[in-house]
């Protein structure tokens, strides 16, 4: 399991969190809403606690909580903190994928499509070898394009994910999320590109232990 800290106000529990349970492992960030507010103090510590991978990072231009100018700064400062440890990058992108492509495109490091849900991003993650992590919306009867781009990626590079307490899954939905809801993720990924479930499960697994460096 992967516990994601994506604020700074955050880190200390989600490690603290991490270091007392068994088979929980830590993802930090600084998201791209607090790109306003972030420091130069604060990526010093992110590569100080060294977590298995940097996220969420990216761009998120839907929302506009911080300045393009400034999400564009932190994301390519934590993408240099991610390359400099050896550490995948999980990418959070909304409304921005002509600017994400264009940051990941000299990084060389393991990169992670957090909730995929940005077509236009499925030919470059395609053709660079990105994990694709789907979260619970892909079971959304109107979700066609997302299991469209389930379909697409390869057995070894597809993720399942819950971004939790978002984006319950159909059989969830409408309450908060939480991390067994995963498996109606799962599911929903195996319907739609014919797979056995229990399979489908056991690559995933193996896909994370290897996009995370786990093993």
């Amino acid at each position: 399991m992967l516990e994601v800290g994506a604020w700074p106000r955050s880190w200390s529990e989600v490690v603290a969190f991490c270091s007392a349970v068994d088979g929980v492992f830590p993802i930090l960030g600084i998201h791209p809403h607090d790109a306003g507010e972030a420091d130069a103090s604060e990526l010093e510590r992110l590569r100080e606690l060294a977590p298995v991978a940097i996220g969420e990072t990216g761009l998120d231009y839907y929302r506009d909580y911080a300045p393009h100018h400034a999400q564009r700064q932190l994301f390519q400062a934590q993408l240099a903190i991610a390359e400099e440890l050896g550490k995948a990058v999980v990418i959070h992108c909304r409304a921005a994928e002509v600017d994400v492509a264009r940051a990941l495109t000299d990084f060389e490091g393991t990169v992670v499509l957090h909730c995929f849900s940005s077509p236009p991003l499925l030919e470059p993650a395609l053709d660079r070898g990105y994990y694709v992590s789907f979260a619970g919306n892909v079971s959304y009867p109107n979700a066609d394009e997302l299991r469209a781009a389930a379909r697409a990626v390869t057995s070894d590079r597809i993720l399942a994910e819950t971004d939790s307490p978002y984006l319950s899954p159909q059989p969830r939905r409408g309450r908060p999320n939480e991390p067994a809801n995963v498996v109606h993720t799962v599911a929903a990924l195996a319907d739609a590109r014919g797979e056995d479930r229990d399979e489908l499960g056991a690559r995933i697994d193996d896909n994370a232990t290897r996009a995370f460096s786990l093993g």
